[in-house]
């Protein structure tokens, strides 16, 4: 069993190297962004996911891992593998931060203090002109290099592996956080928050750290974007993708690591395919939304446990039956 393991990992590792020359420049690109939501959903699916707690303001941490990548990069020349542990400790500050006075609230009270949170990074973004570059966004930022030489040598191959090697770091956390004492404390909040409480679990400190470690990786993947995108701006960081980000939890699973990759992968796609559709219909772009809700609807009538929900939500979830 061991040398078969060893043999999908080796072939999966030698899929990965030869696939982004066996693939035209838009197929990578889009599988760069699909790598990348995956690292936003994963790193979400601990608050919702693992802690039973609604949150519509991801999006503001991946603004704040974005935002300080570009600006130690560009204003103070840092290089940007000494930012990315900046980058994830800028979003953790920023979950404690948001989370410490705020993780006493429950239900849709929480939920609308991180949507405050997130409108509140927009309009930083958007009005510290000196700091963000406002509504003119933040363009030129500087790629990464090696020994000297630029990064991107053969651009994109260079950025794929880059967010292959963040998603794998974040897959493996997230293995390890779910088979953890602190991932069993977690579902047990989930399940029962009074219940929890009273086998000594400490709810306000287990909360906090969620929302901690799911705020960096929000950080990790804005630090990536800055220098793959080279152009930040603030309509990018809108609450709308906090929405999508979430979808993609609910339509892979709510806590299964293997759904939400899935969920990610299936809504990326989707928006590229409605977006060439759109375009020959004529419609407006924000018309996807419409079939996102859709698709919610359907996912939460017919299977809302989602498409590879954990056994114990999808116990909960059918619990008449």
């Amino acid at each position: 069993m061991r040398n078969k393991r060893w043999l999908v990992y080796g072939g999966l590792g030698l899929l990965v190297i030869l696939f982004p020359f066996s693939v035209n420049s838009y197929i990578l690109d889009v599988t760069i962004k699909i790598c990348l939501y995956m690292v936003l959903a994963l790193g979400l699916n601990i608050v919702p996911g693992f802690c039973g707690l609604l949150d519509l303001g991801y999006v503001g941490f991946f603004a704040t891992g974005a935002y300080t990548t570009a600006i130690l990069v560009n204003r103070y020349g840092w290089s940007y593998w000494w930012v990315i542990p900046l980058a994830l400790l800028s979003g953790a500050i920023w979950g404690i931060l948001l989370g410490a006075p705020t993780l006493r609230l429950t239900g849709d009270y929480f939920a609308i203090v991180t949507f405050g949170f997130s409108e509140l990074v927009v309009l930083l973004t958007r009005n510290w002109g000196s700091l963000t570059g406002g509504a003119r966004g933040f363009p030129g930022i500087k790629p990464p290099s090696i020994g000297g030489y630029k990064f991107p040598l053969v651009p994109p191959i260079a950025y794929f592996y880059l967010i292959v090697l963040f998603l794998i770091l974040t897959i493996f956390v997230m293995i390890r956080l779910s088979d953890s004492r602190l991932g069993r404390a977690w579902f047990a909040i989930r399940e029962d928050e009074v219940a929890a409480e009273s086998l000594g679990i400490n709810i306000m400190w287990y909360k906090t750290i969620a929302f901690a470690i799911s705020a960096s990786f929000g950080g990790l993947a804005g630090s990536f974007y800055a220098t793959y995108a080279r152009n930040l701006h603030w309509t990018r960081f809108q609450f709308w993708e906090s929405i999508i980000i979430l979808c993609m939890i609910v339509l892979g699973g709510l806590g299964s690591i293997k759904g939400v990759m899935l969920g990610a992968t299936i809504l990326v796609s989707l928006a590229e395919f409605l977006r060439f559709a759109l375009d020959k219909l004529s419609l407006p772009p924000d018309t996807r939304y419409l079939f996102y809700g859709i698709i919610m609807i359907v996912m939460m009538r017919f299977r809302p446990e989602g498409l590879l929900g954990t056994t114990r939500v999808k116990r909960e979830m059918h619990k008449r039956e």
